[in-house]
């Protein structure tokens, strides 16, 4: 008996009981909330850039002439959207380590709802765009957080955060839309302000917690010296074919839609503002607004219908893209070029089926031509491509406002 080991209790030696799986169903409705809950504001600023922009008592008058210009271009909303939350994204692998989910999640509901109180509460141009620039620092960082998070729930969380964003373009679009035709400015964003409890609300209660990470692989000097001399070139030579895979991916994928990406927002938010139609009955904000919902459901529509048809070059969309931006440029210089609304919205929606077709095509490809370890780095170039051609496009824009506007 003396001899026999002490035995330990167990509740000191035995590792708690990992937590019961949660059901599919709950991952897939809180990811599609997260999704439509971070996107959609800044989708309803992209719609109501040129009410935001209308001149407040005290500003500077609106340009009564052909183009009806305000004194701001709507190029300045798409920058103030979308370059915040670019420097979130290119600042996270450095802070991200050092900051929990739950206080990320925290963090974005914050910065979404101070975003749009600022909008709503806003007095003139300059406090409406510091709003729409605390909103992007949010959704920027709920990019980043739930998209990596998402990734932990396998495909259930991926493809419900993607439902929930494209949700959130036509949904955002479209509610915005008729919320605005019956309510002035202010009223018509209130709104929004449910989205950050809701989305708290999904992170902290309808999500269970994430599956532990898989195990590493073994690495490649754990089988001797005999694995070691060999094994370590074939590690190298492995690891400079995997790089040149996202490399290849990444330009034959990411140069087309960043073209698609400049193109589609030079025209939205540089050339629509200015593509104004005395004879509608609808004024000019109301114009913009519904071009901005035509193309919104294009891009519905087309990133809807990739199992129909599936593209494994897209060079043509941005070809095409591209002779459409330059076509509506025209239509600005030239009076009566482009003579009805009507014939507008049409060009509106074919932008937004070109726009959602690249995108949904060229992260498919990257799906099939980049090994799955290596997906995410190619995703990420990709998206950092297409995020640059936007905020560049949002410059342009504001550089074709002073031109056309300044002529007059």
């Amino acid at each position: 008996m003396a001899d026999e080991e002490p035995l330990l209790p167990p509740a000191e030696d035995a590792a708690p009981p990992p937590p019961p799986p949660t059901p599919s169903w709950r991952i897939g409705a809180a990811f599609w909330i997260l999704g439509l809950c971070n996107n959609l504001p800044y989708v309803v600023m992209l719609s109501a850039a040129r009410d935001l922009l209308d001149p407040r008592p005290g500003e500077e008058p609106r340009n009564r002439t052909r183009h009806d210009c305000n004194p701001v271009g709507t190029g300045a909303v798409l920058l103030a959207d979308v370059v915040p939350g670019l420097g979130v994204k290119l600042l996270m692998p450095l802070l991200g380590p050092y900051l929990p989910y739950r206080y990320r999640a925290v963090g974005v509901a914050l910065c979404l709802w101070g975003g749009v109180s600022a909008v709503a509460s806003a007095s003139g141009s300059l406090s409406s765009l510091g709003g729409v620039a605390l909103g992007s620092v949010g959704a920027g960082l709920g990019e980043v957080t739930f998209l990596t998070l998402a990734a932990s729930y396998s495909s259930t969380g991926l493809s419900h955060w993607s439902a929930g964003t494209g949700a959130a373009g036509l949904g955002g679009a479209l509610g915005f839309w008729g919320l605005r035709a019956l309510l002035p400015l202010p009223q018509s964003l209130l709104p929004l302000l449910v989205l950050p409890p809701l989305m708290l609300a999904s992170f902290f209660f309808l999500l269970g917690p994430a599956p532990p990470p898989p195990p590493l692989p073994p690495s490649p000097g754990m089988g001797g010296a005999s694995e070691d001399s060999g094994g370590g070139a074939k590690t190298r030579g492995r690891g400079q074919e995997q790089t040149g895979s996202v490399a290849k991916a990444a330009l034959q994928q990411g140069a087309p839609l960043a073209i698609v990406y400049f193109a589609e927002y030079f025209v939205n938010q540089g050339l629509m503002e200015l593509l104004y139609f005395p004879s509608s009955p609808l004024p000019h904000s109301a114009q913009y607004r519904t071009l901005q919902l035509l193309y919104q459901a294009g891009v519905f529509v087309s990133r809807s219908s990739l199992r129909c048809l599936r593209l494994r070059r897209i060079w043509g969309l941005a070809l095409a893209q591209a002779l459409l931006a330059l076509f509506l440029l025209a239509a600005v210089a030239v009076n009566h070029l482009l003579p009805w609304l009507g014939l507008a919205a049409a060009l509106a929606a074919g932008e937004g089926l070109l726009g959602g077709g690249a995108y949904g095509n060229a992260f498919g490809n990257v799906g099939e031509q980049v090994p799955l370890p290596q997906q995410p780095l190619a995703v990420a170039v990709v998206t950092l491509m297409a995020e640059v051609a936007i905020a560049a496009a949002g410059g342009v824009g504001l550089g074709a406002h002073a031109a056309f506007c300044g002529q007059e």
